[in-house]
């Protein structure tokens, strides 16, 4: 079974690589990673319905044997403004996602939130839980400052590198 470090690894090396494509499969997971490509060759109509590009890459995750049966559906990329991306602040921190997984604001559901609008946080600071393969990663801010925004919805499906929160350094 594939740890959650040797997964990040292997998606540094195939963003680092010139492979668009890789995929592991054993009796017990089933891992494939996609690359998006520069210049995707979609048709018209397929083109004229893309909300936003897809992420550099995604990861899909299917247990075995009853998922090999079943069709897997590609994951909607993360809706976001059309048009230029918006200008970094000097003074702004993102906390992006270190992994593909599901997004939480507490440690549990009747818990509050780790962090919230006007929060001031530390390098230290737990801000979000990321669960990946049934394993509860804690994030922390790795900064000092005050969130600003919260970019992700609680139990929403977050992307590696994906923007999860803002802070404002200081």
């Amino acid at each position: 079974m594939l740890k959650i470090d040797d997964i990040r690894d292997l998606i540094r090396l195939l963003d680092e690589s010139s492979l668009t494509e890789l995929r592991i499969e054993t009796e017990d997971m089933k891992l494939c990673l996609k690359k998006a490509l520069t210049a995707p060759v979609t048709p018209p109509a397929a083109a004229a319905a893309a909300v936003a590009p897809p992420p550099a890459a995604a990861a899909s995750f299917l247990p075995s044997p009853e998922a090999a049966a079943a069709p897997a559906a590609d994951p909607a990329p993360p809706a976001g403004p059309a048009g230029p991306a918006p200008v970094q602040e000097a003074n702004i921190h993102t906390i992006t996602s270190p992994m593909v997984g599901t997004f939480y604001r507490a440690p549990s559901p009747d818990a509050p939130p780790y962090v919230d609008v006007g929060s001031r946080v530390t390098e230290k600071t737990v801000v979000c839980i990321v669960e990946a393969m049934k394993l509860m990663n804690e994030i922390e801010a790795e900064c000092r400052g005050e969130i600003i925004e919260v970019l992700a919805e609680n139990g929403q499906l977050v992307e590696y590198g994906q923007p999860l929160f803002r802070v404002r350094l200081g």
